[in-house]
């Protein structure tokens, strides 16, 4: 467990790639695929919304990863 932190790595990596992941989804894809229509690049459009559709299949499971996790450390704390 990292002092700085709190979290465990491996928490910490969810976390962190959870992260990267919302900010590419929220930040920069819709900018990509208006570029790519501004610049009649149809075969770009589709590429950066399949793109974008297999981030948020990632940010799902990361977020899976992370509530299964915290619900198993939490039923781990309480039998102790």
């Amino acid at each position: 467990m990292s002092e700085k932190t709190g979290l465990d790595n491996a928490t910490y990596d969810i976390l962190s790639a959870l992260g990267k992941d919302a900010d590419f989804l929220y930040d920069d894809i819709d900018k990509y695929i208006r570029d790519a229509e501004s610049a009649n690049e149809s075969e770009l459009v589709e590429l950066w919304k399949t793109i974008r559709n297999d981030r948020q299949k990632h940010v799902d499971m990361l977020k899976d990863a992370l509530e299964k996790k915290f619900t198993t450390t939490k039923t781990v704390s309480v039998e102790e």
